[in-house]
């Protein structure tokens, strides 16, 4: 078969498939699990490189495709999917998808270059990077939920609407600005994972009722 199998990329690919679970809650309004799963691929990426890294005898070969393989998941997980929940948010109105559009557009665009400015760095360097170049498309999976976890907290839906569209906005023209951003460490990780967690651990078992008021069926 052609492809690479080995555990520096299967995260990755569990984080697709993730994605792909989400897309079709998502699809079929159960967007508290569409949230879940989101927040699942979130978590895959953050470590699917620390994996990769273990291994030091990987090809050249390897290295570009764990590179275009995780961009490639990316624009699935945190691009496709946040713009299928948004849209069955409420996100439904002719600007609105342009707004969704252009998210997913500058989402590709960073990727993209992503790729070829990862691929010139390892050339020259293995150590990890310190910094990224704007916001990571994978912010998506930290921001979503947790605006979905205080939606109720909105006196009306459109006011939560509102929220979304300027939220979506910059997140999207935050993927293409050029500014530092630094990667967090470990401990600041582990620290993201517990509070995502903790906010999807809530939507999916305690908040049910607060749905039904925003008019969250499922």
């Amino acid at each position: 078969m052609i492809g690479i199998y080995d555990y520096t990329v299967v995260l990755t690919y569990i984080s697709f498939a993730s994605a792909a679970a989400g897309i079709f809650c998502a699809s079929t309004m159960h967007l508290r699990w569409s949230i879940f799963f989101l927040a699942l691929s979130g978590l895959c990426d953050m470590f699917d490189g620390k994996i990769a890294r273990t291994k030091k005898n990987r090809t050249d070969d390897e290295k570009s495709f764990g590179i275009q393989i995780d961009s490639l998941c990316d624009i699935v997980c945190f691009g496709i999917l946040p713009m299928i929940i948004c849209f069955k948010l409420g996100m439904d109105h002719i600007y609105s998808m342009i707004i969704l559009t252009l998210y997913g557009l500058a989402g590709l665009i960073r990727l993209a270059f992503f790729n070829v400015m990862e691929a010139k760095r390892q050339e020259s360097t293995e150590v990890a990077r310190k910094y990224y170049q704007g916001l990571p498309i994978t912010s998506m999976a930290v921001v979503l939920p947790l605006l979905f976890l205080v939606s109720p907290l909105f006196p009306t839906h459109d006011m939560f609407l509102v929220v979304l569209h300027i939220m979506v906005a910059l997140v999207g023209i935050l993927f293409i600005t050029d500014f530092k951003f630094r990667k967090p460490s470990t401990k600041e990780v582990l620290l993201l994972v517990i509070l995502v967690a903790a906010a999807v651990l809530v939507i999916l078992f305690i908040w049910r009722s607060w749905w039904r008021l925003l008019h969250f069926y499922e």
